[in-house]
């Protein structure tokens, strides 16, 4: 999923292993993502924040757990065929 297009916008690189973790998980620590991605503090924030703008993934404060949140604008492109097109 990294670097592919949304009706939003291109995806972050690496955002494919935050969102796969957070499938995996259902939540995630912010301290967690530097090292799942394997870069530094400041990098991961410029990805989770992307994640946030894009609303792909949500927290209820900027100390609370990353979710999922899986837009519906987005459910025809990331899950083709399940839903019938007008």
């Amino acid at each position: 999923m990294s670097g592919q297009l949304t009706d939003r916008g291109e995806l972050p690189p690496k955002s494919d292993r935050v969102i796969a973790a957070l499938l995996d998980r259902g939540e995630l620590g912010r301290g967690e993502v530097p090292e799942l991605l394997n870069i530094s503090d400041r990098s991961a924030q410029r990805i989770t924040r992307a994640l946030l703008d894009k609303g792909i993934i949500t927290s209820n404060s900027t100390r609370a757990p990353l979710e999922l949140t899986f837009p519906a604008v987005l459910a025809a492109r990331w899950l083709p065929g399940l839903f019938p097109e007008k």
